[in-house]
């Protein structure tokens, strides 16, 4: 099985090297691998050259620079860089983050998965962040969940839900089509991806209006805002941080902001919250 792997890179001179190398390390060597350099200002472009110059598996593609959301802007560089490729090549499609480290047996661990299961439409490995001089697991999900840096999606799963949305929630609105699909998602835990850059630091918007606006874009119905929304301010402590997450979640509302999903994928989504906080109540 080919790999064709895109990754988005916006300055990242410092990080991406680092993923560059382990994927040159790789013990499955049948890939393709396209940087797509989204409005570099810093040396990120020549960090890409002493790749594509040196080995005809790397190649680039350089975008203007564009306004810097979370969600929308790698899910269009990722876009940007797979129209350029033809995927009719390849049978596993990556979307990789420009600050990973993979282990040396990434590519061929998550090849034999989906051959041994016809079912598995989207697998990765886990996540891992430096604290203390150790890498720990990061938590952030829950380990049942395949993280955006590291997306390894089989094609006609891919094809099937209509490939990536270009909003806010991209990488939960994936797992829950396929899902509502047939295919499976599938984390191998002995997969420890190394993250070198934490989440989120480049992004100036607020906590409060992230997840309301997350929520909305996820699109969940009121009901179940309001309880993810009490979810994060009881994380937090914070009665003020639930109103201001609804107050942004309302706000786009009251806009009637576009969603990238059709209503019977919408329906989906809600249809799995709802099953899982029926689990969750049941345990109790």
């Amino acid at each position: 099985m080919r790999f064709l792997i895109i990754i988005p890179a916006h300055n990242e001179e410092d990080n991406l090297s680092f993923t560059l190398d382990s994927l040159q390390k790789q013990s499955s060597k049948d890939f393709k691998v396209v940087i797509v350099n989204d409005g570099s200002t810093d040396r990120t472009p020549e960090v890409i050259r002493r790749y594509t110059e040196n080995d005809s598996r790397f190649e680039t593609i350089n975008l203007q620079k564009s306004e810097h959301q979370p969600g929308s802007k790698v899910v269009h560089a990722f876009k940007k860089g797979l129209q350029t490729q033809s995927v009719d090549e390849y049978e596993i499609i990556c979307k990789f983050d420009a600050d990973i480290i993979l282990p040396e047996n990434y590519l061929e661990t998550v090849q034999k998965a989906f051959m041994d299961h016809p079912k598995y439409g989207l697998v990765g490995g886990l996540l891992y962040v430096e604290k203390d001089g150790n890498w720990v697991y990061e938590g952030n999900s829950n380990k049942h969940h395949v993280r955006g840096p590291m997306k390894a999606y089989r094609k006609e799963c891919f094809a099937q839900i209509g490939g990536l949305r270009e909003t806010l929630g991209w990488d939960n609105i994936d797992s829950i089509l396929l899902e509502n699909l047939g295919w499976k998602e599938k984390v191998l835990p002995e997969l420890h991806v190394r993250l070198i850059k934490v989440k989120g630091a480049d992004y100036t918007i607020r906590p409060a209006d992230y997840y309301g606006r997350y929520f909305y874009f996820l699109g969940l119905n009121r009901f179940l805002a309001y309880i993810a929304s009490s979810k994060e301010a009881m994380k937090s402590r914070s009665p003020s941080f639930f109103f201001d997450i609804l107050t942004s979640y309302e706000r786009c509302r009251s806009k009637n902001l576009e969603l990238k999903i059709t209503k019977e994928e919408q329906k989906a989504v809600n249809d799995q919250r709802w099953r899982m906080l029926k689990k969750k109540w049941l345990r109790m």
